[in-house]
């Protein structure tokens, strides 16, 4: 009889999960015994059948082949070496493998010697616990141990290829490792010699340039990333004798970013500046197990300071904390569960231990050194010791903790998978039960679900006295159950729980977070800034993901963060004022006009903070005041020109918050905006004038401070109506003095231009300091076409040929545009004769008939240019903007020869004139005035929110978010889907109300007029 060395009835064997498996298995293993024997090792065959025949031996196949395919595979193909692991026991098998490496002469010999290896090393390990006769600590320190050699052997067969290469010289080529400058850290669970059965190993590569003698210094970094990778690919790499580790190098320095191998100069700058309180965790695991061992110590020695730190603040405590919080940012009422449930990550899990240690060993491991340890129950034990935890949680912990980690070997020992994930179906929980020595599923189940709930329970009472993460965001009230961003690999609940929060690119967001994380940005590159926006970040990617469009805002928000010179004071603001990251999500999510200009200008929103944020506006002299005092404090014309861009943005930005969150009525908004947009010219245009008359002097005649050119405001802003997207519509008009041609008459400056040249250059640099762009960007757009003879007319236009221009040649629609003309900057005489010249052009006496058909034919060629069915067109659709005007303007221009007091008025004022006076019925007055209420209050807030001129949208584009919003500006609640249903049936039935109107009142009267042709159809309008 053969000696079955270690088997004995002490050994703690599991029955076989699958009974056909076993059978199954058994046939194989005689089958192979048949095989053996004819190769004419009898003594071999002989063993084969005899560990059928004893007891013992039958029952050890039974537990494997039952259980476990890829074990019984392992003993299938090696049948020698199970028969050495058997008699001989563990120790010694894992002794021989250790200390088997011969000289081979090539790499493909050492890849395969490793891989066979592996394979010895797996059923060993598997044999030696499954049986119980080694504990979790020998179970983990012998996988440790092989992974450790294997690297070894790895980077000594590198090392000495290169120094036999010339490409490295080697100070000792039969001994490639020492000092070579070459640094290997083991991280996790192979750091701490802990690893797992399936596990991958965590690697750091560094290099030491000040250990190399080399000519070539500046090609030392490729080197060595040709070595790593040369390395990985020795340990990593599948072929067909299968693997030896997976690899990965993602918990390097800013993996994103970084080569797989790093000096070890630049890795201490970036943990001394950027490192983050995770990879001090990490860091706490770490240790050099290959190549230059010196080296490695030397540099975790020098990391010493910035893993243990000996004082630590409220803040790095907090974000300690949250570390694990934002993995689990809930943590109370959650049901365990045995089928899906994930060991590793899941609620009571072997991680929620792993944290349990490191984060006291990160706030008290500074101080005291005996809390240092890599090894999770050590340490567990350590605090213990140090009075932080007490004996009965250690003694749970531990206990919880080892019965998962044989859990998780187990699920991994099956199909040599990486997985900690017990399965759903009931079947499979059984087997799983069996192979863990239950004898069925319900004391499995009730095992494990105590284990958990132990574990949760202890890691809940250590942070019961934490702050909640970012103002309470967690699942108790809908928020991320899962945000980390640690790591260099995206955490799939993570990704899940951006996606639940509205995101559809997930793992852009990610990506972007961990950039934040890492530094990438100046705004995160002091530790203090990491830490606070550790905190905010689930409540500030909740207050995104209630966006219209979270992705788009988010990377607003990343633009934004981008452009921030520093982040501590403004993470520091939002900290303490929660809401403003719901205003800022808000403007990053619907308005990008308001988002642009925080983005130039994130100061802005201390201004938020003052009481008077949320007042009504002032008035326009008021504002006009206030700039002049900025411009008056400047040196250079330059600084003006950026000042008055700043202010305008500043004030424009107030004006638009104040639309966005509904405290500004949309009658008001277009006046406020109107107001900030004279008030910039009325402040800004002297300065102008007076760094053009620097070089061209002033034409005789002229007032002093103003010239004697005049600023008509039309469209919009005549009568004080515009949007956050308005450009301006602007006329120049000039005088001269006496009756001497303009052309003739001459500045008086050192480049002396005459008056014509002089105010069309003059006019020419005012439009310049509205639209040229400088650092702070640009003031408005500006629009001349509504000037005497349009694009093909001067830019400035005398007085004379203006009001001669509009008594010959001016086509119907230049006069209906006249009716909101509105003379806002020039010398006050000049300005009152401008206004009663344009008063004298509305009110003389025109044909009512060609005025209506006139009318009816712009009208009809401009629907046929712009027509559109949208409902949120709400210019040109049929009943919209476009129509109310064309009302209003034909019935001032039909009524104002006898009631001059028409005139001067805004679109409002004028309805409300109109019917005052008669010539419009009150009740199609209550019609118009309440359609143009509504169109402009939607108009305003869709200039905030849309970028461009909304032409054509379905319901598909517009987001629930700007919905409830556009309901809320008409006046609406905005919770319920019904009530933007019926925000659409009201633009429908108000635009059709004003269509008909405008049918009745100009549309079929003109139809009804003799058709001859005259010269006013064949005008064009702008």
């Amino acid at each position: 009889m053969h000696d079955f060395g270690f088997l004995n009835s002490k050994c703690a064997l599991p029955e076989a999960a699958s009974q056909e498996m076993a059978e199954l298995g058994l046939e194989r293993w005689l089958e192979t015994a048949r095989d053996i024997e004819e190769t004419g090792d009898s003594n071999l065959a002989d063993f084969a059948r005899q560990m059928i025949d004893a007891p013992l031996g039958r029952k050890l196949l039974e537990a494997v082949f039952g259980n476990s395919p890829f074990l019984t595979s392992a003993i299938l193909k090696e049948p020698a070496f199970f028969r050495r692991l058997i008699e001989q026991g563990p120790d010694t098998a894992m002794q021989d493998i250790l200390g088997d490496r011969g000289q081979k002469p090539d790499e493909d010999s050492l890849a395969r010697y490793l891989r066979i290896a592996k394979r010895r090393t797996s059923l060993t390990v598997a044999l030696a616990d499954i049986t119980g006769i080694w504990s979790l600590q020998q179970v983990t320190g012998a996988l440790s141990d092989f992974a450790e050699a294997a690297l070894r052997l790895a980077a000594a067969d590198v090392l000495k290829e290169a120094g036999t290469q010339g490409t490295l010289p080697l100070k000792y080529p039969d001994d490639p490792e020492s000092e070579s400058g070459l640094i290997i850290i083991a991280m996790g669970k192979l750091g701490s010699r802990e690893l797992n059965y399936s596990s991958d190993i965590d690697l750091i590569v560094l290099f030491d340039p000040n250990r190399i003698e080399t000519d070539d210094p500046e090609n030392l970094q490729n080197l060595f990333v040709r070595l790593t990778k040369k390395l990985v690919r020795l340990i990593d790499e599948r072929t067909q004798d299968g693997y030896v580790f997976r690899t990965d190098l993602r918990l390097r320095p800013d993996p994103g970013v970084t080569p797989i191998a790093l000096s070890v100069a630049g890795a201490e700058t970036y943990y001394e500046s950027l490192g983050q309180n995770w990879e001090r965790a990490a860091m706490i695991k770490a240790r050099p197990v290959a190549g230059d061992i010196e080296a490695g110590e030397a540099f975790l020695k020098r990391l010493t300071p910035y893993i243990w730190r000996k004082n630590l603040d409220f803040a790095a405590i907090q974000d300690i904390q949250s570390i694990k919080r934002q993995i689990h940012a809930h943590r109370g009422g959650a049901t365990i569960a045995v089928g899906g449930h994930n060991i590793k990550l899941g609620r009571g899990g072997i991680r929620e231990i792993e944290f349990f240690a490191q984060t006291q060993q990160l706030i008290w491991g500074g101080r005291q050194a005996d809390l240092r340890s890599p090894v999770t129950c050590e340490t567990l034990r350590a605090l213990t010791e140090a009075g932080h935890c007490t004996k009965e949680v250690t003694a749970d912990l531990i206990g919880a903790y080892e019965f998962l980690r044989r859990l998780e070997h187990r699920l991994q020992m099956i199909n040599d998978e990486q997985t900690q994930v017990v399965p759903e179906d009931p079947g499979e929980i059984e087997k799983i039960g069996v192979f863990m020595g239950f004898s069925g599923d319900d004391d499995f189940a009730a095992e494990l679900t105590r284990q958990l709930s132990l574990v949760q329970k202890h890691y809940g009472d250590l942070f019961d006295e934490a702050p909640t993460l970012a103002g309470g965001v967690d699942n108790s009230d809908g928020g991320p159950a899962n945000l980390v961003f640690t790591g260099g690999d995206p955490d799939p609940e993570t990704l899940a729980t951006l996606k639940t929060l509205g995101f559809e690119n997930p793992e852009i967001v990610d990506a972007s977070v961990r950039g934040w994380h890492h530094g990438r940005v100046r705004a995160t590159r002091s530790k203090r800034a990491r830490e606070i926006l550790t905190e905010l970040m689930p409540v500030l990617l909740k207050a995104i993901g209630k966006t219209p469009a979270p992705d788009v805002a988010f990377l607003r928000f990343d633009g934004f963060l981008s452009r921030l010179p520093a982040g501590v004071q403004l993470f520091s603001m939002f900290q303490a004022n929660l809401h403003l990251l719901d205003l800022l999500a808000e403007i990053m999510g619907k308005a990008p006009r308001l988002a642009d200009h925080l983005s130039n200008r994130p100061a802005i929103l201390d201004s938020v903070l003052t009481q008077d944020f949320f007042d009504a506006p002032p008035p326009m002299f008021t504002l006009t005041e206030e700039l002049q005092e900025l411009l008056a404090r400047t040196e250079y014309f330059e600084q003006k020109l950026d000042i008055s861009r700043r202010w305008n943005a500043d004030r424009r930005f107030q004006v638009g918050v104040q639309c966005l969150r509904g405290t500004l009525l949309p009658g008001d908004a277009g006046l406020a905006f109107s107001n900030i947009a004279e008030a910039a010219m009325a402040a800004l245009f002297p300065a102008i004038e007076e760094e053009f008359a620097a070089k061209h002097g002033r034409v005789p005649g002229g007032d002093a401070e103003h010239g004697s050119l005049a600023v008509l405001a039309m469209g919009k802003l005549g009568s004080r109506e515009i949007t956050a997207s308005s450009d301006l519509d602007l006329i120049f008009v000039y005088t001269t003095p006496g009756d001497e041609p303009a052309n003739t008459i001459m500045s008086d400056g050192d480049h002396p231009l005459d008056a014509v040249r002089y105010y069309n250059r003059l006019s020419q640099r005012l439009i310049n300091g509205l639209t040229a762009p400088t650092s702070e960007g640009s003031l408005y757009d500006v629009d001349m076409r509504l000037r005497p003879s349009g694009s093909k007319g001067p830019i400035a236009t005398s007085l004379e040929g203006f009001e001669q221009y509009h008594a010959e040649s001016a086509w119907t629609w230049e006069h209906l545009a006249l009716t909101r003309a509105r003379a806002i900057l020039g010398p006050p005489e000049l300005r009152q004769r401008l206004t009663d010249t344009i008063g004298g052009i509305l009110t003389s006496p025109r044909d009512a008939d060609a005025l209506l058909k006139d009318v009816a034919d712009m009208r009809a060629r401009l629907d046929a240019d712009r027509h559109t069915d949208c409902l949120w067109a709400l210019k040109h659709l049929r009943g919209g903007l476009v129509d109310i005007e064309f009302i209003v303007q034909y019935l001032t221009l039909k009524h104002a020869p006898a009631h001059p007091e028409l005139l001067g008025l805004g679109t409002r004022a004028t309805l409300a004139a109109l019917i005052e006076g008669r010539h419009l019925a009150a009740d199609a007055g209550v019609i118009l005035a309440e359609a143009l209420d509504l169109w402009q209050g939607l108009q305003g807030l869709l200039a905030l929110t849309i970028e461009g001129e909304v032409t054509s949208a379905s319901e598909e584009d517009i987001s629930k978010a700007l919905k409830e919003d556009l309901v809320r500006v008409a006046g609406g609640a905005s919770d319920q889907a019904a009530n933007f249903a019926r925000l659409k049936k009201t633009i429908r039935e108000r635009a059709d109300k004003v269509y008909a109107l405008f049918r009745d009142l100009i549309e079929s009267p003109a139809a009804a007029l003799p058709t001859a042709e005259t010269d006013s159809q064949k005008e064009t309008t702008p």
